[in-house]
């Protein structure tokens, strides 16, 4: 395929500015020719949100204007509060409709709910007001209200409880008081996404009519392919922001497993296998509102506290910075070919967080329509894992020294670390140097689980991904089906006298049931190693 040629088309719809450029051809965009399967082209597409950024730094003792990290006195800026943004929870294409589905944001332990009698999804405080069990669990019963299953209280989409089996229905209507009302937060459902606001003070009932989460134009665009992923990731917020945020380490945690851009003019001799060169990399504009950073090949936005996206186009300005309605959009040519990197990284709690990703484009639309979604999840989470173990055990080691004292502990010269110290200035300058709990927690990390553990596929997201889940289930039930078949022409071989067949025919019967006995343990392995743990050991690839 031809390269992509940069042109000035809306991105993101929110707070900041773009500088308007000419279009320029994407020299290190890599999807250049045509595979020779449909299957290594899922493989390339499934590593888009780093194909942009493959190439990276060599080490450098004397570095030529690295970036810097000179944080003034946060008295004199605007605070960032934590509590007054809205937060991403999961795709909807990832959500029963029939149950409850349990949630952590910033610490808090929310439920996702569907009601249809409002045809809404809600989020509400993940307790009964009872006896505080978690409604998670519950179930939405033949009314459509969200039933606590500990002892069957009920409640409606306002978090108003409507029944208490225990309550005589001649007695008071103590249902009614507002010690049974369940905590109800305000939500919205914008670009397939549920958002909710993480306080549910009735102030802010109808604050999605002040400020609204950041609109993605192309994510509601029929002519863009609009696959999402999510995974829970056992390292915070801040380490895998800074992570998706550097595009050096690339070739090297991810080696065999991206295809990287070659080096080209001054950096055509390789210095290393891995191919790793200097980077450009700069921070335009920083403020509260997050930074603008400018890329080899393009741009990328920093929208705090969840979104980070990157574009091999200059996005234009968007007006006076408020976020865009949902009917606001601007039309795109056809013919211009165009490719979004969007990921939003959410606080879930002290080393954890969660992913939600999607590659928007409108070229090849047509493979995401034949190949099935949890194919290009298996790539995905190949490299989320391949570096997993890397930042888990990094983070400990920032804990150690303390994040205030990040600059110290980490040397940084050169300038394909710019984002990531961007990044840094941002939290420490404007957002108290790491997220606010608000005292939830003691500040300690969770214990380092086993590898196997750690590296969890399955209830990392498996269970929260509905095309995964799907292919798992079915997958599991071709292997027994495959056993079942080995053991039954074993059976009938055993069962028939000799006479009654040929010696051609039992053959073939034997050989059939070794092949599926065969094929059902290929399929077993397939499964732990796709659907439940796949470990990646550096040193030998």
């Amino acid at each position: 395929m031809e390269a992509l040629k940069i042109s000035s088309i809306p991105s993101l719809q929110i707070p900041s500015k773009f500088d308007k450029v000419q279009s320029k051809k994407l020299t290190s965009f890599c999807f250049n020719s045509i595979p020779s399967s449909s299957f290594s082209l899922v493989q390339r597409n499934i590593s888009t949100f780093k194909i942009f950024t493959t190439i990276s730094s060599s080490v450098s003792t004397e570095p030529a204007n690295p970036p810097e990290l000179e944080v003034e006195n946060r008295t004199q800026h605007e605070k960032f509060d934590w509590y007054a943004q809205w937060y991403p929870l999961m795709p909807v294409c990832d959500l029963d409709k029939r149950v409850p589905h349990a949630k952590k944001v910033l610490g808090i332990d929310v439920v996702v709910w569907w009601d249809r009698n409002e045809s809404a999804w809600k989020v509400f405080d993940d307790s009964c007001p009872h006896r505080l069990a978690p409604l998670s669990e519950g179930r939405i019963d033949q009314w459509g209200r969200l039933q606590c299953v500990y002892h069957g209280w009920c409640f409606n989409g306002s978090g108003d409880c409507k029944f208490i089996p225990q309550a005589p229905a001649d007695g008071p209507p103590i249902h009614t008081s507002k010690k049974a009302c369940v905590a109800a937060y305000p939500s919205t459902v914008q670009n397939g996404i549920v958002w909710f606001w993480p306080n549910s003070d009735p102030q802010y009932k109808d604050v999605l009519a002040e400020k609204k989460p950041p609109y993605i134009p192309e994510l509601d665009d029929p002519s863009y392919s609009g696959l999402m992923g999510n995974r829970e990731i056992p390292y915070g917020y801040e380490v895998l922001i800074e992570n998706l945020m550097d595009p050096a380490h690339v070739p090297y945690a991810h080696y065999g497993i991206m295809r990287t851009n070659q080096p080209k003019g001054r950096y055509i001799f390789k210095a290393d296998r891995e191919g790793g060169r200097p980077l450009e990399l700069s921070v335009q504009k920083l403020d509260i509102n997050g930074f603008i950073a400018k890329q080899e090949w393009g741009r990328s936005k920093f929208l705090p506290p969840c979104v980070f996206y990157a574009s091999p186009l200059d996005p234009v300005d968007q007006g006076n910075g408020a976020a865009s309605s949902a009917g606001t959009k601007k039309v795109v040519s056809s013919a211009q070919r165009r490719a979004l990197l969007i990921f939003i990284c959410i606080p879930v709690s002290p080393g954890n967080s969660r992913l939600i990703w999607t590659f928007p484009r409108n070229f090849g639309v047509w493979i995401d329509k034949i190949v099935p979604r949890w194919m290009f999840h298996v790539g995905q989470n190949l490299i989320l894992d391949s570096d997993l173990y890397l930042l888990h055990v990094e983070e400990r080691k920032i804990m150690d020294a303390g994040p205030s004292q990040w600059q110290k502990a980490c040397f940084v010269p050169t300038k394909s670390d710019a984002l990531v110290v961007g990044f840094r200035k941002w939290l420490i300058k404007y957002a108290g140097g790491q997220v606010d709990w608000r005292g939830k927690f003691s500040g300690a990390l969770p214990p380092t689980p086993p590898r196997e553990q750690l590296l969890d596929r399955y209830w990392s997201h498996v269970v929260s991904c509905s095309s995964c889940s799907a292919a798992h289930k079915g997958l599991r039930v071709l292997e027994v089906v495959l056993q079942v078949v080995s053991f039954s022409l074993v059976g009938i071989v055993a069962a028939t006298k000799q006479a009654a067949l040929s010696v051609a025919a039992r053959t073939t019967l034997v050989a059939m049931a070794i092949l599926s006995f065969a094929a059902s343990k290929w399929l077993a392995h397939f499964i732990y190693k796709q659907f439940h743990f796949h470990d990646y050991n550096h040193a030998l690839c």
